[in-house]
């Protein structure tokens, strides 16, 4: 009840609240104001125990009586900033919730890096907060997928607190990223689309969100290109074992959730367990709210009417359509939501109209049997949508299957109208009734063959679907880590048409492969994966060149490796994007090239050069991107034999941050074979033996994927490729170039 209250903006609100829900009771309600009234100086205690310490606040307090000093307090709230819990240094307060607390802190060792570290409030640690809070990092551990934050770390400070240490996600909830970008309704939906994939991972490892909503999903940027990650498992319930062998319950008649999110079944508080379908209607209501602006139910009205009401709300009231909302909306809030969406109010409401709506009131349902099943499965009907095929949420009548495959084939249609109308005019003019009659029979045979082409049409599109269906089941199982079952189902499946998840399961075998030194399988699936991943940007598909560049020159297969760099440069020559020159650049010249090639790769290089040239002080992506450039244009001008260039975007690389082993090794090789084509072979060695022990040492323990920020695995290929070139050079007298 004092949890209700307090949430409550205002004395007129809580007053009005009470008067309803202690209406019978006014023992009960003396103890709600009581608790009211301590809220504020305990609020004040508590967040100074949790920055300072318990023990160390007292001792100040004490010397406060002493010296009359009301100012003695103050740096109980700065003193966490700076200090170590382990090997994490506190920068910066992030966040705050029930019984954590989120820093912003640099990890020292091994490596130096910024990350989130959460750690239980001081005076919170009661067994059931550690077992939530327990929970929480363990339904972070078990989950490996680019759009979930991942956890990195563990331990107790101290005084026994439990914390723990994730990736840092620099971004801003999903829907501010989309105001503030305008983005479109397809490009919402694309970002959707990611979401469902992370929750059903989630799914598949057992996880149960329970929390979906859009301060929970975080964009962030990686190369320009909007990655959502979801963030805070912290109520998080595992479906099938344990999280914790701590005890871990939801007590007798407790929310869990967000209200505006929480699903009927959470709010209804029934014998009924939560499963995953809560899930699906937290995905509703995100879906609603990145279409419209709006909740389905109003969060500030769900809180004012009281907790019974709210409850008999989220359990008996419909909800309008989404386009059916947005006739609600007054002149001035609608054109603003339009503007947000970069579209005009009435074509908005007329792209929610029809799919859209069919496809968020399907996830909102009140009878969880009749919301969608999986999450993968809402976001394949996102897609079907996308694609102009039929929706599973929509009653299929003919009339809506035949639109659909008039959208699909507007052109054997609109031929089929034309057709109509010359047989229609001929008809009706008797003095060409017999050859009109022959014309018409011919025009007959053309409607027969147009139509029986229109049945292949739909019997390709079907089969299409068959395929899309089995990729479905060889991504559970590459989620599952059954990848020989994967790997051994893709034999069954002919890709006549690229989809999102097959590039994303040959990219997971393509790496299975290469990460068991099975580089000709991984050379294999990362061909398929080139000619299927034309659905990915800019960013996605150059990585996946990278990968397979790396893992045919690694086999020396020369002639597969001149064939795909020739592709390669077809693929991306032209592009004003630094990022895709510099490594295009790369790809094309892990071995040496002839006169040809280079002198197509010359524009490239100099559009690296000029996006690099003078980054000095910008963000750690951007520092991150002009690192790796100079690295790739190095290799060019040593290419091109000009040493002492070489010498100096090595340099160059070299004076940033060294967290990037894989480059930081490249460099240093790259230095040696320019400084002993230079007739400086004697300080060759020493930038060898730099070079050589990272290398080694990463695949003495063995390779990993690895990250955009660390280096990935073909990173570290790419390194070891030029210090065999290197070491081979070294052997032979030096060049003596001045």
């Amino acid at each position: 009840m004092f949890e209700a209250a307090r949430n409550l903006s205002g004395p007129l609100a809580r007053r009005a609240f009470l008067d309803q829900a202690c209406a019978d009771d006014p023992v009960l309600r003396q103890r709600v104001e009581a608790l009211l009234a301590a809220e504020g100086p305990a609020a004040d205690f508590f967040k100074a125990a949790t920055a300072f310490g318990i023990r160390d606040i007292a001792q100040a307090e004490a010397s406060a009586q002493l010296t009359g000093d009301d100012e003695t307090l103050e740096p109980a709230f700065t003193k966490a900033l700076g200090t170590h819990i382990g090997r994490y240094k506190l920068l910066q307060k992030i966040g705050e919730g029930g019984c954590g607390m989120v820093y912003m802190a640099e990890q020292e060792e091994p490596v130096r890096r910024k990350i989130a570290l959460k750690v239980i409030k001081l005076g919170m640690d009661t067994k059931r907060v550690i077992a939530r809070f327990e929970a929480e990092r363990q339904a972070l551990a078990l989950m490996d997928h680019p759009n979930i934050a991942r956890v990195l770390d563990a331990g107790a400070t101290e005084t026994g607190r439990p914390y723990f240490v994730m990736e840092l996600v620099r971004g801003v909830k999903i829907t501010e990223y989309c105001d503030q970008n305008q983005l479109d309704t397809r490009g919402r939906l694309n970002l959707f689309v990611q979401i469902c994939h992370a929750i059903q991972h989630a799914h598949q490892k057992g996880i149960i969100h329970r929390d979906v909503k859009p301060s929970n999903i975080l964009v962030t940027l990686h190369d320009g290109v909007p990655v959502p990650k979801v963030i805070d498992f912290g109520i998080a319930k595992a479906t099938d074992t344990p999280l914790t062998d701590k005890t871990l319950f939801t007590a007798y008649e407790q929310l869990i959730g967000t209200p505006a999110y929480m699903s009927p079944e959470q709010a209804e508080m029934s014998g009924l367990d939560i499963d995953t379908r809560s899930d699906i209607y937290s995905l509703g209501v995100l879906l609603y709210e990145l279409l419209t602006g709006k909740t389905p139910f109003d969060a500030k009205d769900l809180l004012k009417s009281g907790l019974d009401e709210m409850r008999r709300t989220l359990r008996e009231s419909e909800p309008h359509r989404p386009s059916a909302k947005l006739h609600t909306l007054q002149g001035g809030e609608l054109s603003m939501t339009a503007l947000h969406r970069h579209v005009e109010p009435f074509k908005l409401i007329s792209q929610l109209r029809g799919d859209l709506d069919w496809i968020v009131m399907k996830a909102l349902e009140k009878d969880r049997t009749r919301r969608y099943e999986t999450a993968n499965g809402l976001a394949m009907d996102v897609q079907r949508h996308l694609n102009n095929e039929p929706v599973v949420a929509r009653p299929p009548t003919r009339r809506y299957r035949f639109q659909k495959l008039v959208r699909r084939n507007r052109g054997v249609f609109a031929a089929i109208g034309a057709v109509s109308v010359v047989l229609v005019a001929g008809l009706g003019t008797s003095t060409w009734l017999f050859l009109k009659a022959r014309e018409a029979e011919r025009k007959q045979i053309q409607l027969r063959q147009m139509a029986e082409q229109a049945r292949d049409n739909e019997m390709k599109l079907r089969r299409q679907a068959e395929a899309r269906e089995k990729i479905t089941q060889a991504e559970i199982l590459v989620n599952e880590e059954k990848f020989d079952e994967a790997d051994q189902f893709l034999g069954e499946i002919s890709l006549a048409q690229p989809t999102l998840e097959g590039s994303a399961v040959y990219r997971s075998l393509g790496e299975w492969h290469a990460l068991q030194n099975r580089w000709r399988p991984a050379a294999d699936r990362f061909a398929v994966l080139l000619q299927v991943d034309q659905l990915d940007g800019w960013d996605v598909s150059s990585l996946d060149m990278l990968r397979q560049g790396a893992t045919l020159a690694y086999l020396e297969d020369q002639d597969r490796y001149v064939r795909f760099r020739e592709d390669a440069l077809a693929r991306f020559a032209g592009t004003a994007n630094p990022v895709v020159a510099e490594r295009t650049v790369k790809i094309c010249l892990l071995r040496p090239a002839g006169k040809k090639m280079m002198e197509a790769l010359g524009p490239l290089t100099d559009t690296a050069a000029r996006g690099f040239a003078n980054v000095t002080s910008y963000s750690p992506d951007t520092i991150l991107q002009a690192a790796w450039g100079s690295v790739s244009v190095a290799l060019m001008e040593y290419r091109r034999g000009n040493y002492t260039k070489t010498v100096e975007w090595c340099r160059r690389c070299l004076a940033y941050s060294e967290d990037n082993q894989p480059r930081t090794a490249t460099a240093h090789i790259l230095l040696g074979m320019a400084y002993h084509q230079l007739g400086r072979s004697a300080e060759m060695p020493a930038e060898l033996s730099r070079g050589r022990e990272m290398i080694e040492n990463r695949f003495s323990l063995g390779l990993d994927r690895g990250d955009g920020e660390l280096g990935f695995w073909f990173d570290w290929v790419f390194g070891r490729l030029l210090l065999r070139e290197a070491e081979a050079l070294s052997a032979g007298p030096a060049a003596g170039h001045p």
